[in-house]
């Protein structure tokens, strides 16, 4: 007899197994590889925002930074996030993420804390290069390991869990420095834009520690002292694990198949669905307009407390759904931007007009967590595949973004962005167009796969849920 409890609780987080063993299993999974997974991309988020709070705080009078100095900076975190985007996955396939991630999250966090003294833009410029050398460990690093740990139809929520933490840290982010601004500007002759910097580092350690102590690998390699041998055999079954082929057959694999084709395609234009948040542009609207320094980092942690509401949703919504309508939501959210930019186009100085836009582009941040379950599922038995499609779809979005952001986006253009309204609706419906073709090919594939006798009666079993998922209602859809 299921308690009221329970029902609310399978409604939400989805039913647990029926197996005590499994279920104990679930939650310590829950429990010590999403916390952490949380944790890492949360100080992620926290200490990569801070330069776009500095900047509106103080940092760009100090340095007497001018015209599109702002953008360059940013370009420059691209540049070298672009450039370690898929050795960092392969890495993650050699070394033990334990290691790894926190390895480059220390690295990162004393790189943050290096900003504090810069006396100079270009300075900041080297600093975030090799920042974003080591953060680009974090995001597709994440969604391959959680890939590994989860069934499909556990993948989204969590996904979902994972990308808000990064929201949650942009929130926390502009939280503490306007509390900082307000409390500690000037304190020991530190600047209250500085003293962010050595905060964040502060805040960096412990969580890189506890991943270094707790944070549990992958399956295949998880030495964790608090998984029995029968806990990690039974974390095996759980999904379909495929020997590594690093052999020169992995190039054909990838590029002989339309998943990375699409899937880098699909989030190089879902990057920049997120591109009014990623460049500050409501909290330069508000500069421009003379709202004052507190009021620059309050008002834009609607717009992430938005992104967390719909990450949330959209996750849900498709484990609900048995992982059958990812596109679904890709399309909502390509809406829900032409929209945002409809009413900015129009009403760019009525300050509830662009509030309300602004927020409302806040959905685009569930992009994160739809796009990458959607690709996790798609290329689920080819480990090395997913782990290059994981990371070319985060390195093709960021080497737009490198130049997108000064071409379309740059902070003299306040308050109107007319420029980046327009390639907002382009990539928005193009996001559309991109998300129903990767349907129709992924349907195909699904029919090609039982025609060809993929789903082997050996394995009936074990592959009911994928079945499910790829192609048992696909008549539904």
């Amino acid at each position: 007899m299921i308690s009221s409890v329970e029902r609310i609780v399978n409604s939400v987080w989805g039913p647990f197994p029926t197996d005590p063993k499994e279920r104990k299993l679930l939650f310590k999974i829950d429990w010590f590889v999403l916390s952490f997974s949380c944790l890492i991309y949360w100080v992620n988020y926290v200490d990569r925002l801070n330069v776009s709070n500095a900047y509106v705080s103080g940092m760009q009078e100090d340095l007497n930074m001018k015209g599109n100095e702002f953008n360059i900076i940013n370009t420059c975190f691209s540049v070298g996030y672009i450039l370690f985007l898929v050795p960092n996955n392969l890495v993650l396939l050699k070394i033990r993420p334990r290691y790894w991630l926190t390895f480059c999250a220390l690295s990162w966090g004393l790189l943050t804390l290096g900003i504090y003294r810069v006396t100079s833009y270009k300075q900041i410029c080297a600093i975030r290069f090799f920042q974003g050398a080591f953060e680009s460990s974090t995001f597709s690093g994440v969604h391959l390991i959680l890939g590994s740990w989860y069934k499909e139809n556990e993948l989204a929520k969590r996904s979902a869990i994972f990308t808000s933490s990064g929201l949650i840290g942009n929130i926390f982010s502009s939280v503490m420095q306007s509390s900082i601004y307000k409390n500690m500007d000037q304190k020991s002759n530190i600047a209250g834009w500085r003293w962010l910097f050595i905060i964040d580092f502060i805040i960096t350690v412990p969580i890189a520690l506890y991943g270094f102590v707790f944070f549990p690998d992958t399956p295949e390699t998880c030495k964790a002292f608090y998984f029995s041998e029968e806990e990690l055999q039974l974390a095996k079954s759980r999904t379909t694990l495929v020997k590594p082929r690093f052999d020169l057959t992995i190039l054909k694999r990838v590029v002989g198949r339309w998943h990375w084709w699409f899937f880098s395609l699909l989030w190089a234009l879902g990057g920049e669905n997120e591109s009014y948040a990623t460049n500050s542009l409501f909290a330069l609207w508000l500069k421009y307009f003379g709202y004052s320094i507190p009021q620059r980092n309050y008002y834009p942690m609607g717009v992430y407390a938005v992104g967390v509401v719909a990450t949330l949703i959209a996750g849900f919504y498709i484990d609900k759904t048995k992982a059958r309508y990812h596109w679904r939501a890709a399309t909502f959210i390509g809406i829900s931007m032409i929209v945002s930019t409809i009413m900015l186009l129009v009403r760019p100085f009525s300050d509830k007009v662009v509030f309300a836009a602004h927020y409302i582009s806040g959905i685009s941040y569930s992009g994160q967590a739809v796009v990458f379950a959607w690709a996790n599922v798609v290329c689920h038995y080819d480990l090395e595949e997913r782990s290059v499609v994981l990371g070319s779809m985060n390195m093709f979005s960021s080497a737009v973004n490198a130049w997108w952001s000064i071409l379309f986006y740059a902070a003299d253009k306040a308050p109107k962005f007319r420029m980046g309204c327009w390639a907002m609706l382009a990539t928005s419906s193009s996001s559309i167009v991109v998300s129903i073709i990767i349907r129709y090919l992924q349907k195909r594939e699904v029919y090609s796969k039982k025609n060809l006798g993929a789903w082997s009666s050996d394995d009936e079993e074990s592959n009911d849920n994928d079945k499910e998922a790829f192609g048992t209602h696909i008549g539904e859809q």
